[in-house]
């Protein structure tokens, strides 16, 4: 009975879907003002129906209804609670109904609390995101039903991949989700601007915040992301430039250059059409990674769903959503007036030339993800990795971390470059000290690692120097969010440069009571035993690790087994101190009897995710700032139109 109720949720919130839209297209002609008032309850019902849809969905993981297809082929009666909660959208079903109904409370959320655009703006970018749930829904409901019914109820379920059988997602497909739907409703505000023609410093007002919590969100699930791949699947890398990985960093690429155009509009009126273009952009990057994970045409863990069919369908929603998105552009620019004017040495200029350089690395990206299935199509197998992305990226990466180092010190509108001389000679010293260090105690090491730790070290004392002369206690938000972002990522470069020139590896096949020596670190084998969880057995080995003569410390990696479905997991063992981690897997054994054994020693690794999170807390400041903000504005404008009420009467 729940997965009926779940279904017919579901397909009443597509109709309502259907009727915001037509009601929103209506009231934006002439004499259809009385249909204005009707658009908002609309979204609101939408949103909170998808989102009892789902609510059934999780019913149905968590009581292990086998009776329903879906549950059947991706849970099971003994799986640990927390993964039969992930199994609710560790598939290809379940996650597509997890984006429509974050896409529909986002909605909803929008029509309940959005006062700042005008009226028809707003009922045109409530239409506009009927229009995009519109077509997610049909693709749910038409190709990929997630309540559908066995005949027969199985015995028991398939269970979920063991590779999937992480606490990890359980956070990180809804983290990226809820940045890719926020993207969403940007390219609905781009569309909804468009249409009425009110592209201005109110439309980026009331569009950041969205585009602010999509960003924060999609830095949160690409860091959980890359540390769930780098412990989980055993190879010792936190980034392989695989397309999926691909597919979550291009919307971000684009969110980052959207975030910072759409803060140059709200403060100062310029980037008009650069703000709409990108926000059609950064979603069109969201559905690319959509169509490469359902698509069938990758083989991934993340690739979900296998049936050309399915990708098909989201291909002709691409082309419907961005096709028509550009076309509506391309007929309305001439509308979208140029805005304020800047100078060159200015700190718009240093935005605009950023957004030059993420569009530069996302073009790149994009290229490099979509080149092997384009030759592939056509009988030829390729593959680009890190020898094109690295040296490639880098071009694009290392002139805009220079900018960074200026930028949040120009003045808005014009500047000249005398007046941030001093202030930007500190941190270029710090860096080519840095540099010239490396070059003479590291003389062996590449060059990228070394233009990456001497860019770092710049960049982490750039990111306070705006704080420099201020008072700390009045200094607002978002700028606190901008230094603690910039710093973030000067940490993120400092462990991906770190990773890269300094760490160690070693494979050896050992028997018990051997050791083996990686980096500061000797590891003994003392033993391999045969262990149980509640859904898995395990051969676990016993290591004993000493760094630099010092006390040993216990590591225990294992190589899992899972019989539902049947399948091995590789479970590193990882002992984290202040200069890096190392890193431990075991392996099979050999004819010999002796036991293979993986080690790393990556100093500083762990100041790559160290790092996404200081930038996204970044952005949770700076977010924070804006809401605070803007609620002490409406108070404010509340309270003196209450006072005129009273003088009135």
């Amino acid at each position: 009975m729940i997965a009926e109720i779940g279904l017919a949720m579901l397909w009443m919130a597509a109709a309502l879907a259907l009727l915001q839209l037509f009601a929103g297209a209506l009231a934006l002609r002439p004499g259809g003002t009385a249909l204005i008032p009707v658009v908002r309850p609309l979204a609101m019902m939408q949103g909170l129906l998808v989102a009892a849809a789902f609510a059934s969905l999780i019913t149905l993981f968590l009581t292990t209804d086998l009776s329903v297809k879906l549950v059947a082929e991706n849970s099971h009666s003994l799986k640990p609670f927390i993964f039969k909660l992930a199994g609710t959208w560790g598939n290809h079903e379940g996650s597509m109904l997890m984006w429509v109904t974050i896409m529909g409370l986002g909605g909803g959320f929008v029509a309940l609390v959005e006062r700042r655009l005008r009226e028809d703006t707003l009922i045109a970018t409530l239409a506009g995101q009927a229009f995009v749930s519109l077509g997610f829904y049909a693709f749910l409901l038409l190709a990929s039903n997630p309540f559908a019914r066995l005949p027969e109820p199985a015995p028991e379920g398939q269970g979920l991949n063991p590779l999937l059988q992480d606490v990890g997602l359980a956070f990180h497909p809804p983290t990226l989700y809820v940045g890719y739907v926020g993207l969403s409703i940007a390219f609905s505000f781009a569309i909804g601007a468009l249409v009425t023609r009110d592209v201005g410093p109110a439309f980026a007002r009331a569009m950041r915040p969205w585009v602010l919590g999509a960003w924060i969100f999609l830095t949160l699930g690409i860091t959980a992301g890359s540390y769930w791949a780098y412990y989980t699947l055993g190879w010792g890398g936190w980034w392989f430039w695989d397309p999926v990985e691909n597919a979550s960093l291009m919307p971000w690429l684009a969110a980052t250059a959207l975030l910072h155009s759409a803060s140059v509009l709200a403060a100062r009126n310029a980037l008009r059409a650069w703000t709409v273009m990108l926000g059609v952009v950064a979603f069109s990057m969201s559905m690319i990674g959509t169509f490469l994970v359902r698509s069938g045409i990758l083989t991934s863990v993340h690739a979900f769903a296998v049936d050309p069919t399915r990708g098909s369908f989201i291909l002709s929603l691409l082309a419907i959503y961005i096709g028509g998105a550009l076309a509506l552009f391309a007929l309305r620019a001439s509308t979208v007036t140029e805005g304020a004017r800047f100078a060159p040495v200015s700190r718009e200029a240093a935005l605009v030339f950023n957004n030059v350089m993420l569009c530069g690395i996302l073009g790149i990206v994009l290229v490099g993800t979509l080149y092997p299935l384009l030759t592939e199509a056509f009988g030829q197998k390729v593959s680009v990795g890190p020898p094109y992305f690295n040296p490639v990226a880098a071009i694009f990466v290392l002139p805009m971390i220079v900018v960074m180092f200026v930028g949040p010190l120009l003045r808005w509108r014009e500047d000249k470059a005398a007046r941030v001389t001093a202030p930007v000679a500190i941190p270029a010293v710090v860096a080519a000290f840095v540099l010239f260090v490396l070059v003479l105690a590291e003389p062996q090491m590449k060059l990228l690692p070394t233009l990456g730790l001497g860019a770092a070290a710049g960049l982490a004392v750039a990111s306070v120097i705006p704080l420099f002369g201020r008072n700390l206690r009045r200094t607002p938000l978002p700028t606190y969010g901008m230094v603690v972002a910039h710093f973030g990522i000067a940490v993120a470069l400092a462990g991906i440069a770190s990773d890269s020139a300094f760490s160690t590896e070693k494979l050896a096949a050992v028997n018990v009571g051997d050791s083996q020596q990686v980096g500061p670190w000797t590891i003994a084998l003392t033993g391999i035993e045969p262990i149980a969880g509640q859904n898995w057995t395990a051969l676990q080995a016993n290591l004993s690790a000493s760094y630099a003569g010092g006390a040993p410390v216990a590591l225990q990696p294992q190589a899992r087994s899972f019989s539902s479905p049947p399948g091995q997991r590789t479970e590193s063992a990882l002992k984290t101190r202040w200069n890096g981690q190392l890193y431990t897997v075991l392996g099979e054994e050999a004819e010999d009897g002796r036991w293979q054994l993986r080690l790393w020693w990556k100093p500083f690794v762990p100041l790559i995710w160290l790092g996404g999170a200081l930038v996204a807390l970044g952005g949770a400041l700076s977010l924070l700032g804006r809401v605070i903000r803007d609620v002490t504005r409406l108070r404010a404008e509340s309270k003196i139109a209450w006072r005129r009420e009273r003088q009135g009467r």
